[in-house]
């Protein structure tokens, strides 16, 4: 059995340093095992992303410290495990894979949320130049059974430079490019999510490839307008 929802059931109830640096054990046991599993997914990863076989699986794990300098949320802690998987690091903005653990709320996610400005163009022009592609990735009955569709927060209108008619504008308006599925905390519990978030992942390929054929030079500068 896997000791994450009870550690984290813990914290959400007594999110605050005393209680972490009391139960500062607990928690790194927790996280130990939690680093054991991410090495497992980054070698099923590293299967099709061979890129990623460099990283440990610290590289991968998020802090569990919240950033609250600008934030209204002043709990100290995240109430969840996560770990992105990227071949270019977490920073990247290439597109990951996702996975999150947290007590009714675990999933795993793909592609690429809130791009800068200048990777947005880029993706832009590859679904007008090769929407049809997107909609074969979405109509996948695998896929569409997992994910349902692509999703992300929308303009309101068409973006600049594309018609409100364009034969692809409900992805043209997307300002983000993701999917998820849903985690059940007896997964998360038995441990078979490892195999769960590997399947997903594997489904999540085709629209991976998409957004990084659409981006391929934008983080080295090259191909810029």
């Amino acid at each position: 059995m896997r000791p994450y929802l009870p550690f984290l059931t813990a914290l959400a109830e007594h999110n605050s340093k005393e209680w972490m640096d009391a139960n500062k054990k607990w928690y790194l046991e927790t996280r130990a095992e939690f680093l054991e599993d991410v090495a497992v997914l980054l070698k099923g990863i590293g299967e099709w992303e061979q890129e990623l076989l460099v990283f440990k699986p610290k590289d991968c794990v998020f802090r569990q410290n919240r950033d609250i300098r600008f934030s209204a949320n002043k709990l100290p802690y995240k109430n969840n495990f996560g770990a992105y998987f990227s071949p270019k690091g977490k920073k990247s903005e290439g597109p990951g894979y996702y996975l999150q653990i947290q007590p009714d709320n675990s999933f795993v996610a793909g592609g690429i949320w809130m791009p800068m400005a200048e990777t947005l163009k880029k993706i832009r022009r590859e679904i007008d130049y090769s929407g049809g592609e997107l909609v074969k990735i979405e109509s996948n009955p695998e896929f569409k059974a997992l994910f349902g569709q692509i999703d992300g927060e929308k303009l309101k209108t068409s973006p600049r430079d594309y018609e409100a008619d364009h034969e692809f504008i409900d992805y043209l308006r997307l300002k983000s490019f993701t999917v998820s599925s849903k985690i059940s905390d007896g997964d998360i519990e038995s441990g078979s999510f490892i195999n769960i978030a590997l399947e997903g992942f594997r489904k999540m390929i085709p629209l991976q490839q998409f957004l990084a054929q659409a981006i391929e030079d934008v983080e080295d500068g090259s191909g810029l307008l």
